[in-house]
């Protein structure tokens, strides 16, 4: 088993893009993580924040959804934040959801558009172009990565 970390804003869609775009690259994210069905997927995006995690579920194929295993905690929530993660928000709530979920010697990538939120050359993060979100072209690249790293 492995871990995906997801964010929505940026990679299911475009950020800041209008609320009708919402979710417009998730049949290329869905395609791409049913190449490799033992990836187990974790929302990281702030709409965790608003949305209960079967509000989440539901934005996706009845088969992606029944792997979607939580959300990770708040930045603001974690105690004992190793120094190497303070100043990376998003790499230190994956960290957070590993260890709590006595998961972390998995293997893990995070699919997000903002590299700021992880440290430099974070080897787990899959970036993505947030004015574009997970084009076709992303979508292949991600498929090849998932096979070779997890």
């Amino acid at each position: 088993m492995s871990l995906l970390f997801l964010d929505f804003d940026g990679v299911l869609h475009p950020e800041h893009c209008h609320e009708s775009k919402h979710f417009c690259c998730l049949e290329v994210f869905e395609q791409a993580v049913r190449q490799a069905p033992d990836i187990e997927l974790v929302v990281t995006s702030t709409w965790r924040l608003k949305n209960s995690l079967e509000q989440l579920r539901k934005r996706f194929s009845i088969d992606v959804a029944a792997r979607i295993a939580g959300v990770t905690p708040r930045f603001a929530d974690l105690k004992d934040v190793p120094a190497t993660l303070v100043g990376y928000e998003r790499e230190a709530e994956c960290h957070a959801w590993r260890w709590s979920h006595n998961v972390p010697h998995l293997p893990w990538l995070a699919v997000d558009d903002r590299f700021w939120l992880y440290r430099p050359f974070c080897p787990s993060l899959f970036l993505v172009d947030g004015s574009t979100g997970l084009n076709p072209e992303l979508g292949a690249q991600l498929i090849a990565r998932l096979r070779k790293t997890l």
